[in-house]
C-alpha cells in the first residue's frame, strides 16, 4: 500500500494498472467511515499476496486525483486496470463486500503463479517456457543469473519486459558483477562513485557505472539521493 499525490498518480495508478489491478482508496483523515474502512481494505488486499495493489489517495491534499473520480463524498474506492475503471463504490462497506468487490479483481492462481513462488531456477525456467514474458518469473530468473555471474543471459531476459525499479536493479547488479556484492558493505563504495564522478560526462561507462552502483544501493540509501544530484549537477 502507497500514498498516491496528484504528481504520482500516473505512475503509479494508471500505469502500474497495466501490470496488476489497483485498488484506490479516496479517503480524508476527519473521515470517520474513511478510517473505519481503512484497515478492512488493507488487510483484503494484503491477503491476495501482490494480485491486486492498494493506493491510498488524501483527497484533501490531492484535488486534481478527486476531480479527476469526480468525487462527492467519501470514502470511494475504485479499482483500475489497464488505465480504466472497472468497478467501485461509495461508503465504509463491510469486511465480507470488500473482500467480494477484490476477488473480482484478483486473478485465480496460475501453475506458472505456482512455479514462480518455488523460487529455484528450474521451476522459473518452466515458468518462462509457459509465459515468455512473466514479469516475476523474468526478474526472479535474471536475479539468479546476476547472482552467478552470468550477466548476458540476464541482461537478455530483462530486455523481454518493461522497465521498472526491479529490473533497473537487477541489471545493475548483473553489469557491476562482484562489486554489487561489495556495494552495502564496503565503505570505498563512496570513494568509488567520487573517482567516476569526475569521468561521466565524458565517459560513458563510468556513467554507466555510476548509475548502476546507484540502482543496487537504492533509493532508501541516503547516499543514493546525494549523488544523483551530484550527477545531475555535473552533466547539465
Amino acid at each position: 500500500m502507497i500514498d498516491v499525490t496528484d504528481a504520482s498518480f500516473e505512475q503509479d495508478v494508471l500505469e502500474r494498472s497495466k501490470q496488476v489491478p489497483v485498488v484506490v482508496d479516496l479517503w480524508a483523515p476527519w473521515c470517520g467511515p474513511c478510517r473505519t474502512l481503512g484497515p478492512i481494505i488493507e488487510k483484503v488486499v494484503a491477503a491476495t499476496d501482490g494480485r491486486v495493489d492498494l493506493v491510498k489517495v488524501n483527497v484533501d491534499e490531492n484535488p486534481r486525483v478527486a476531480a479527476t473520480f469526480q468525487v462527492q463524498s467519501i470514502p470511494a474506492v475504485y479499482a483500475i486496470h489497464e488505465g480504466k475503471v472497472v468497478d467501485g463504490f461509495i461508503g465504509a462497506l463491510p469486511e465480507k463486500a470488500v473482500a467480494e468487490f477484490v476477488a473480482r479483481l484478483a486473478p485465480g492462481e496460475t501453475e506458472v503463479d505456482r512455479l514462480v513462488a518455488a523460487g529455484d531456477e528450474a521451476s522459473l525456467r518452466k515458468a518462462l517456457e509457459e509465459d515468455p514474458d512473466h514479469e516475476g518469473a523474468v526478474v526472479a530468473l535474471a536475479d539468479l543469473l546476476a547472482d552467478r555471474g552470468d550477466t548476458e543471459e540476464a541482461l537478455q531476459l530483462l530486455a523481454r519486459i518493461p522497465e521498472t525499479a526491479d529490473t533497473r536493479r537487477v541489471a545493475a547488479k548483473a553489469r557491476l558483477g562482484d562489486e554489487a556484492e561489495a556495494v552495502n558493505t564496503n565503505g570505498d563504495v563512496e570513494h568509488r562513485l567520487d573517482d567516476l564522478l569526475e569521468r561521466v560526462k565524458d565517459d560513458e561507462d563510468a556513467r554507466q557505472e555510476f548509475v548502476d552502483l546507484l540502482e543496487v544501493l537504492g533509493p532508501e540509501d541516503p547516499r543514493t539521493n546525494h549523488y544523483r544530484k551530484a550527477l545531475t549537477a555535473k552533466l547539465y
